[in-house]
């Protein structure tokens, strides 16, 4: 879905400690390093890990960083009840990219695997591939993997196979 003038709207919700702000921060520098503007909103539960945390990101030329109900394009749900919780974010034919154990279309159980890969906190980059192989996001995936590259970026082996394979179980 790369263009060069993308205006996309995506809601990342999961709770503290999943790397939400993570995955927005590579979201919208990938964005800005495309020439792409971009505005991000972010609200933190109450605890600093387990609370609710949501993310708005929006990809081109947008006046306010708020995503109103029924505008958004992507939820990325980094835990089951993101789906619940912010849902009505999404569009009518907005699309739900979910971290889950039941099994779907648009789900992976990026925790399972990622405790499998031995890198449990990697769930959100699994997530995040997964998002990348069907074609949902602005980017690429060479576009994160490039970002995930950066000299002073830690876990860039274990991040960039989380990506991959991600990437991969969306491919299947």
């Amino acid at each position: 879905m790369s263009n060069s003038t993308t205006f996309q709207q995506i809601v990342l919700g999961g709770v503290g400690g999943q790397g939400v702000l993570f995955i927005t921060k590579i979201l919208a520098q990938v964005a800005i390093e495309m020439g792409e503007s971009v505005l991000v909103s972010e609200t933190h539960g109450m605890a600093q890990r387990g609370g609710i945390v949501v993310s708005h990101l929006k990809i081109g030329g947008f006046m306010s960083p708020l995503i109103r109900p029924g505008t958004a394009d992507i939820l990325l749900a980094f835990h089951p009840e993101s789906v619940l919780n912010h849902r009505h974010f999404l569009k009518e034919d907005g699309k739900i990219v979910a971290n889950s154990p039941d099994s779907g279309p648009l789900s992976i159980n990026a925790t399972k695997l990622a405790i499998e890969m031995g890198a449990p906190i990697a769930a959100n980059l699994i997530l995040l591939g997964f998002a990348l192989s069907k074609n949902l996001l602005f980017c690429e995936a060479a576009s994160i993997e490039k970002y995930l590259s950066r000299e002073g970026m830690k876990n860039v082996d274990v991040n960039i196979k989380a990506l991959r394979l991600g990437i991969s179980k969306g491919e299947v």
